[in-house]
């Protein structure tokens, strides 16, 4: 299958209160993810638009910058099917990427293994890839007492610290530790400047995305 015919799938992980909600409402503004299908996991922590995902009772949402929001309230292979052909039918607008916002707890591995493995979604879908948010403050602490923290890191392709401005002595003793865990994710703070273009849309699985990382 092309990667040209395949819709790319983003996942957001991290650990709990790391910030992601924050951080994907934001890059959401961007004109650059207007046609992009937003899947929470409502079980975990208080995700996107949380409030328009409680007062809804449709499958899912158009949210007011044109992205599609759906909580997965059940399987992730059975809610991507089912955005999938919603789409197909015309019940959505016509979505050219996914984003998956996956709860505190969780392990990211069996997500992006679901996109790469289950035969109906590869066909349609393929890994963008995996952004693990990290709590400055927290972070280190977390790593230390959680493996799914670790786990969460250790898959990531790109990492970006939040709340780096309440730290008194800046992150190195965290950056140093995500290193020995996952050398080879940029470790990026979270700014105003911080673009879908560095996290999202520059798709690593690509020929075109390897070639950038490699330069």
């Amino acid at each position: 299958m092309a990667y040209a015919s395949q819709l790319p799938v983003n996942v957001i992980t991290g650990f709990l209160g790391s910030g992601k909600p924050t951080l994907l409402q934001r890059l959401l503004r961007s004109s650059d993810l207007k046609d992009t299908a937003v899947l929470v996991n409502e079980f975990g922590e208080v995700g996107l638009d949380h409030r328009l995902l409680q007062s809804s009772t449709q499958p899912t949402l158009l949210m007011d910058n044109g992205c599609v929001c759906c909580a997965i309230r059940g399987d992730l292979q059975e809610a991507m099917r089912g955005l999938f052909d919603q789409r197909q039918r015309g019940e959505v607008p016509p979505f050219t990427r996914v984003v998956v916002e996956t709860s505190g707890l969780a392990d990211p591995v069996p997500i992006a293994y679901t996109v790469l493995a289950e035969p109906v979604l590869q066909h349609h879908f393929r890994l963008g890839n995996v952004v693990t948010v990290v709590d400055a403050v927290n972070g280190l602490d977390q790593l230390r007492r959680f493996e799914e923290s670790v786990k969460q890191v250790a898959v990531a392709d790109r990492i970006v610290l939040t709340k780096t401005d309440l730290l008194e002595e800046g992150p190195a003793p965290l950056r140093g530790r995500l290193a020995e865990i996952n050398l080879s994710a940029p470790v990026m703070e979270n700014r105003a400047t911080l673009s879908p273009e560095d996290l999202i849309t520059r798709d690593l699985h690509d020929a075109a995305g390897k070639a950038r990382e490699v330069d």
